[in-house]
């Protein structure tokens, strides 16, 4: 993606080939900064401290973060050491187990003084391959988009623009490149279909009135970003037409775990006939899982995240203020589920598949049992 004009990935490694550098989302939108990894404890508080956010991109930084504690020490005890503090910095999403599970089944096979540089290159495979995943999801997901508005402009006799609602951040800012949930909108409207996105603010941290609007105005795509609790209104006057989120986890029956609010716009394009979909790369699925909401870890958050909120003041300038009374205690879990009962479709870079053990399997049917 373009930034300026200037193409992007969100992660990629320094030229001197020891370090990795990345776009630090926190300071996003009024700040546009990049930040050198260099052991493997910034990559845990890069993950942490959400400089990098989103299923995908945090997987391929837990990767980078491994390469770059056995660039100090190769030994097993160190891999290991790594892979438990990286697992340790976000429990939830299934791509960072899935990425630190994949680089020490390659790295076991590999000995000093030759892990470091097998590290580095099946790290370069994971981040390519998650950039063709989300590819293949903006083409599905643009052809879906594309038949929901020929299906509008037949109800309504005229060419109407394609409204879309999403929550939180899954575009490119949460993988490598290209994005999950965005994905199909960038490619549907570089294919020339008319639409607009109703972006949620998306509370406590606003990923979505601060980093999804401020991606679709780099990429130039009409947008309007609503506080959280106006997406059901706008379904009951018709002004949606369609719901997709990205997911951190989903499990192999279809249930999907994603940033808090999901599972309340689900509920609401349910009950207003909405088809709300979720794009997902094979990355994100938990074929372990049954049963999301007994079995996914939601992760608790620092209540200062709901206490307060940052944004530019009249001078120009970033601040943090605080919103809530001194002395109000505040909770702050991250994610909810979202039944599968209630997704009209899994759009993966296989296709799309109902929200089902049977309909995951038709796409991926080497997982099925």
């Amino acid at each position: 993606m373009n930034v300026d004009g200037k193409p992007y990935r969100t992660i990629w490694p320094g030229a001197d080939g020891c370090t990795v550098e990345i776009i630090d989302q926190t300071r996003l939108p009024h700040e546009f900064v990049t930040v050198v990894l260099r052991t493997v404890d910034d990559a845990v508080h890069a993950i942490g401290s959400m400089q990098v956010r989103g299923a995908p991109l945090i997987g391929v930084t837990a990767a980078y973060g491994v390469c770059l504690a056995l660039g100090v020490d190769e030994s097993d005890e160190a891999l290991d050491a790594a892979c438990d503090a990286l697992y340790a910095s976000r429990p939830t999403a299934s791509n960072l187990q899935w990425a630190l599970r994949t680089m020490r089944e390659v790295l076991g096979g590999a000995s000093p003084p030759d892990r470091v540089a097998v590290a580095y290159e099946t790290v370069a495979r994971i981040a390519d391959d998650d950039v063709a995943s989300c590819r293949a999801i903006g083409e599905h997901g643009a052809r879906l988009f594309a038949d929901l508005a020929r299906d509008k402009e037949k109800q309504k006799g005229a060419a109407e623009s394609l409204n879309i609602l999403t929550h939180c951040n899954a575009g490119w800012l949460a993988t490598v490149d290209y994005g999950t949930a965005l994905a199909p909108v960038y490619a549907a409207f570089d294919a020339g279909l008319d639409l607009h996105v109703w972006v949620d603010e998306t509370r406590p941290r606003n990923q979505g009135a601060s980093l999804t609007a401020w991606e679709l105005g780099q990429h130039g795509v009409p947008h309007t970003v609503i506080a959280d609790n106006a997406g059901g209104h706008l379904m009951q006057h018709g002004r949606v037409d369609v719901c997709i989120t990205g997911s951190d986890r989903t499990t192999g029956t279809g249930d999907v775990c994603n940033k808090i609010g999901t599972y309340l716009k689900a509920l609401a394009a349910h009950d207003n006939g909405v088809p709300f979909y979720v794009a997902l790369p094979h990355s994100t699925i938990d074929w372990r899982l049954s049963d999301g909401v007994a079995e996914i870890p939601i992760e608790e958050r620092d209540s200062r995240e709901v206490t307060h909120v940052s944004g530019m003041g009249e001078d120009g300038s970033v601040v943090t203020v605080q919103v809530t009374p001194d002395g109000s205690s505040a909770a702050n879990a991250a994610f909810d589920v979202t039944p599968a009962r209630l997704v009209a479709g899994l759009i993966t870079e296989r296709g799309v598949a109902n929200a089902s053990s049977e309909g995951l399997a038709s796409l991926y049917p080497e997982q099925a049992v």
